[in-house]
């Protein structure tokens, strides 16, 4: 599923080994593979194609430019959540009119920003919300296209903190609420609610969930149409998973096969947001064996990759699959499952810089034997790690390099410590005026 694999005991992606990026570009170093990236787009883009749905790639997964800029190329439209990722696809090319600006917290300033630019859709979360759209937008003289966020209290199995179609979450408003809230915005100046939105959490790695889900979603639209309402659109959102463990998620055409029958005699425009089933097994970090310790019966590989590079273990408890780049006695992995445990392998935990005790990448591990300088590989690295990296510590920020075939492009350099500071120099001194 992924372009990412050894040739004589060394790891490459596609046609470039990895220990040549890292010269080149350093370490900690995120490094993704075009190949994989449009492979696993396009499958999923295939899979839903007798639907002619629109398929926003959630750009808070992935956000570098190159990579919008490729999605782009290829057909995608975008899911964002703030007005930093609005201004990023449009930095990208994207087209506005088939953006989904979805959020439980948007500003009035985006809110503005988005109207401005024309996108197609505000995925809606709340009365309150609906308030403010529909008078900034009257306001402006012109009409916002809303879906409104249903929460079908489904559970999709998934992590506490990734879960959202559950009633106690922040997210969306319930099947009775929204009965309501269709009544009161009927007709409201400045706001087309004409559609509904479900994102019940991510990764969902069983189609079991979407079936509910969506089962409630267009029961609710007949009861609104027959009331009267015109409802054009359904948004399923996205949370399709991805493989990290082995071989646990459903591949595309799984989801497809289970949701197309409910939805393709709907009469309704479907949109979809993948993002992680796209994205994270694209890519990859390398980070480099800084030093090895033991400390009891524990053993440590301490590398120059952290939390401020990948904080999924730490903060979902996540797992990633690791392994050496050139591993001792050429020991390549058979495959990525987790507990993987050959001949020749010691556990250890392998552990960032970073002053905090959940600064960890993996713990008990079965790796081959590992010495200062060698690099490790954290795989599926792809969809949330870079997004959500850090400056703490006061570390810069890593380089991101794309592959394609027999080349690569440095697509982020690597921050400075200029980077760090540059924001809080030359700064006015005085006081605001009272």
């Amino acid at each position: 599923m992924d372009d990412f694999g050894y040739n004589d005991a060394i790891l490459y992606c596609e046609e470039i080994p990895i220990p040549v990026l890292a010269r080149q570009y350093g370490t900690p170093l995120y490094v993704y593979s075009t190949s994989t990236l449009l492979g696993h787009w396009k499958r999923f883009r295939d899979a839903f194609a007798p639907l002619s749905a629109t398929i926003c790639f959630s750009v808070k997964c992935c956000q570098n430019l190159a990579i919008l800029q490729l999605l782009r190329d290829n057909g995608a439209s975008f899911d964002v959540v703030s007005g930093g990722e609005l201004s990023r696809v449009l930095e990208a090319g994207g087209n506005p009119k088939s953006v989904v600006f979805a959020g439980v917290g948007k500003t009035d300033d985006e809110i503005r920003q988005a109207l401005r630019t024309g996108i197609g859709w505000f995925n809606v979360e709340s009365e309150a919300e609906l308030e403010n759209i529909s008078a900034i937008a009257a306001s402006m003289n012109v009409t916002a296209r809303a879906a409104l966020r249903v929460n079908p209290d489904v559970d999709p199995h998934t992590h506490l903190y990734t879960t959202t179609g559950k009633r106690e979450t922040k997210f969306g408003v319930d099947l009775d609420c929204a009965r309501r809230v269709f009544r009161e915005f009927h007709g409201r100046t400045g706001l087309n609610l004409c559609g509904l939105h479900l994102h019940i959490g991510s990764p969902v790695n069983s189609v079991e969930p979407y079936v509910r889900a969506i089962f409630a979603a267009l029961s609710l639209i007949e009861e609104l149409r027959r009331d009267g309402h015109s409802i054009q659109a359904m948004n399923i959102g996205g949370g399709f998973g991805a493989h990290y463990l082995g071989s646990e998620a459903p591949p595309a055409g799984a989801y497809a096969a289970a949701l197309i029958p409910m939805l393709e005699r709907s009469g309704l425009q479907v949109y979809l947001e993948p993002g992680r089933c796209i994205a994270a097994n694209a890519g990859v970090l390398i980070a480099r064996t800084i030093y090895t310790k033991s400390s009891g019966d524990r053993r440590f590989i301490i590398v120059d990759a952290s939390i401020t590079e990948l904080i999924r273990p730490a903060l979902y408890g996540a797992y990633h699959f690791a392994w050496p780049v050139a591993p001792a006695g050429g020991l390549t992995p058979p495959s990525r499952v987790a507990d993987l445990r050959l001949e020749g392998t010691f556990t250890v935990d392998i552990v960032g810089p970073v002053c905090e005790s959940g600064d960890f990448l993996a713990k008990d591990r079965r790796l081959p034997p590992i010495e200062r300088g060698d690099l490790i590989c954290l795989f599926s690295a792809g969809a949330y790690g870079m997004v959500m990296s850090s400056q703490y510590n006061s570390r810069p920020r890593a380089a991101e390099v794309l592959v394609d075939g027999s080349s690569a492009r440095l697509i982020r350099r690597r921050e400075t410590y200029d980077d760090l500071v540059a924001a809080e120099r030359n700064l006015e001194t005085e006081s605001p005026t009272r």
